[in-house]
C-alpha cells in the first residue's frame, strides 16, 4: 500500500532528478490515484526561462500520456527551503483539469524538511475553471 510516507519519499527522490541549474531549486511531485499506482515527476529549466516545466505539470503530462484520466487522490510536492511548498497556479490548474477528469478532489501533501501541509485541490484552488466549465 502507497501511505503518505512513501508516496512524499517518491516526491523526494524525483525531486533528485531534477534539471534546475537557473534556480537551484529541485522540486519533486508524486501524484497517488486510486488505483494505488503513482507517478512522479521533476522541474525542467530551460534557458528560455518561460520554457520551463513544474514537477507537478511534468507528472500529469506523465500520467496523461499513460492513458491516465481519472482517479487522483493525493499529491505530494517538495522543494528546497525551510517551509512546505504548495503548486504554483499553473500546476494547479494542470492537477485542477485531471483531478476534474475523475470527479476528484485530491489532498496535496505540501512538503517541508520538518513539516508537511495537508490541503484539498479545491482550497489552493477555489473556484476552479476545468472541463466542468465548458460544459
Amino acid at each position: 500500500m502507497m501511505t503518505d510516507q512513501k508516496l512524499i519519499a517518491a516526491a523526494r527522490e524525483a525531486a533528485r532528478h531534477s534539471y534546475s541549474p537557473y534556480s537551484n531549486f529541485a522540486v519533486g511531485a508524486a501524484l497517488r490515484f486510486a488505483d494505488g499506482s503513482v507517478v512522479t515527476g521533476t522541474n525542467i529549466e530551460n534557458a528560455s526561462y518561460g520554457l520551463a516545466l513544474c514537477a507537478e505539470a511534468v507528472a500529469v503530462s506523465k500520467a496523461m500520456s499513460e492513458g491516465v484520466r481519472g482517479g487522483l487522490v493525493a499529491v505530494a510536492v517538495t522543494g528546497p527551503g525551510s517551509e512546505p511548498i504548495t503548486p504554483c497556479g499553473r500546476c494547479r490548474q494542470v492537477l485542477n483539469e485531471l483531478a476534474q477528469l475523475g470527479g476528484t478532489d485530491p489532498e496535496i501533501l505540501c512538503v517541508g524538511p520538518d513539516a508537511v501541509t495537508r490541503l484539498r485541490l479545491s482550497d489552493l484552488l477555489p473556484h476552479a475553471f476545468g472541463p466542468a466549465s465548458l460544459a
